[in-house]
């Protein structure tokens, strides 16, 4: 049998230190990008594997947790797609978990990733209070991905809500449209994403003179909550000629709950959504979105996760402007 290539082998190949090598293993904060090529050149050409094992033994984690509020939101691909471009060379592997039972379920789902001795979590639209994130950090190098509260002890990225629902209500403004509603989930968190989108369309109209037409439907971001929202909006004495849905999984509801009601989509109402996810592309449904490059969110916190682990204790916010993508669902006001 052939000897396994070792730590020492990969160090003398690249002609650096072991400890060099074991920085780069580990994505420690500080390695320069000469430094990193080379030593993950001789672990190509060499064929080096870490040994998880021996790692783990060694008090090394070798995996880093991701923790989605759920799998049916056609967003979090991008995000988990992007932190494991962004981790992929760094020797860890990523374990993707999800929140079971609503909000109360979520320092379960936590812990149990903690508990799994992971280098370090990307926790992505938490809704628990920060002294709760605190916590986690306290145990695990953290990132918090969607939640624009700022803390000296974990990290977070964000896309920038404020222009990102800003820049769907001026396009819909734009167009003629006054009765511009929208849905908004019931338990967003504080300081989340969902919270300051809904915060922002409300100033955003009010900015623009349509402060009297605001109309804010508490529902969820998922295709049942942008049915009943525009169910309920339909209710109105002046149902809304245009709808801001802040996910597109809601929108794509509303787009089947107005199509239900015999309405035409844009002819009698507009609809855009939030994060230009895969399916607003789809030539069928060609959705109006606020893209806020998912990979990029997710690359950036996979960057960010990796320099924590690495040894820096100086907390980072990192915000990413979005911009708009018009599709078929949105058009000139009845």
């Amino acid at each position: 049998m052939t000897a396994r290539v070792t730590i020492a082998d990969v160090a003398r190949h690249a002609q650096v230190s072991t400890s060099a090598v074991s920085k780069v293993l580990r994505g420690a904060y500080g390695v320069s990008p000469a430094m990193r090529s080379r030593v993950l050149a001789a672990i190509d050409e060499l064929g080096y594997r870490p040994h998880v094992a021996a790692r783990a033994l060694r008090g090394h984690a070798s995996t880093l947790g991701v923790l989605l509020p759920g799998l049916r939101d056609p967003f979090f691909p991008d995000l988990i797609d992007g932190v494991m471009a962004e981790t992929g060379d760094s020797g860890y592997e990523v374990v993707i978990s999800q929140v079971c039972g609503g909000p109360a379920g979520e320092p379960r789902a936590v812990h149990a990733l903690v508990d799994q001795s992971v280098g370090g979590v990307v926790l992505v639209a938490p809704l628990g209070p920060r002294a709760e994130l605190e916590a986690v950090a306290g145990a695990v190098p953290l990132v918090v991905l969607g939640r624009h509260d700022r803390s000296p002890h974990y990290d977070t990225v964000v896309g920038d809500d404020e222009v990102g629902a800003g820049l769907v209500v001026e396009h819909l403004a734009a167009l003629g449209h006054r009765r511009i509603a929208h849905l908004a989930p019931r338990d967003a968190a504080e300081g989340g994403s969902a919270a300051l989108r809904a915060d922002a369309y409300e100033r955003a109209m009010i900015r623009l003179g349509l402060g009297a037409h605001v109309d804010v439907v508490r529902t969820s971001y998922t295709e049942e909550g942008g049915h009943q929202g525009v169910a309920e909006l339909l209710s109105r004495p002046e149902p809304p000629t245009a709808i801001f849905a802040g996910a597109d999984l809601a929108a794509i509801g509303a787009l089947a709950a107005l199509r239900e009601s015999g309405l035409d989509v844009p002819g009698d109402v507009s609809v855009a959504g939030y994060d230009n996810s895969w399916p607003a592309g789809l030539a069928h449904i060609a959705l109006t979105s606020v893209d806020q490059s998912g990979r990029t969110l997710g690359r950036t916190a996979g960057r960010l996760l990796l320099e924590r682990i690495g040894g820096r204790t100086a907390s980072a916010r990192i915000s990413i402007t979005p911009t708009l993508v018009p599709r078929r669902t949105t058009a000139a006001a009845p």
